[in-house]
Parts: structure tokens; sequence; C-alpha cells
């Protein structure tokens, strides 16, 4: 499996998992300014008054994978939380959250809540 089947993999994962964890998914692959990576978000999700926006990170090792988000891509899903809300204003008075998860394949996943 290659890296790219293997991040769509590690992305459908953590999507379960979170719906296991009764999560509603809202969007995936949130992607606003497409081609000038403005703001990307691997998938938001909601729980009753909070909204979640993570990203999923997939390495060797899940401590490799915590080091991997950088601050520009921290930015980045920053603002396409921003472009988010704006989009949906029925979601402003919600509680944000930025998550993180962790995963190892074939299947060690480690979720990061309030991980930045």
């Amino acid at each position: 499996m290659n890296n790219y089947h293997s991040g769509h993999w590690a992305e459908f994962l953590a999507r379960n998992l979170f719906r296991l964890k009764g999560y509603r998914i809202l969007a995936s692959n949130y992607i606003t300014g497409k081609g000038t990576h403005a703001g990307e978000v691997d998938f938001v999700a909601r729980k009753g008054k909070t909204l979640v926006f993570v990203e999923v990170k997939k390495r060797a090792n899940l401590e490799n994978a915590a080091y991997a988000i950088s601050e520009t891509q921290k930015l980045r899903i920053r603002n396409g939380a921003e472009a988010f809300l704006k989009k949906h204003p029925q979601y402003r008075f919600f509680d944000i959250r930025f998550d993180a998860v962790l995963v190892k394949l074939p299947c060690s996943i480690l979720h990061l809540k309030n991980a930045f």
C-alpha cells in the first residue's frame, strides 16, 4: 500500500473512531482556497454543542506522528476552521476544539483532544 492509500486508510479509521465515540462527521477533507492551501482540515466532527476540527497523522510510530503537525499546518487548519464557521453560521455558538488522531498502521490509533 502506497502513502496515498495508507493516508486515506488512516483517515477512514480516524473517522470511524470518532463515530464509535458518538461524534457525527460533518465534513471530510475540507479545503478552502483550493490550490493555495489556505485552509485544510482532514475532517470536522460534532458531538453535542462541540465542533471538532481534526488532523490525522500517519507515521511509522505514534511519536513521529505527534511531531508531524507543523506550525504552518496548524495555521492552515485554523484557516479551514474559520472558513467552515463562516460558511455554516449555525455552529457559531458551539464550543470549538482542535484534535489530532495519530495512526500507526496496521492499527495503533491515539486520539489527542485539544492537540493545539
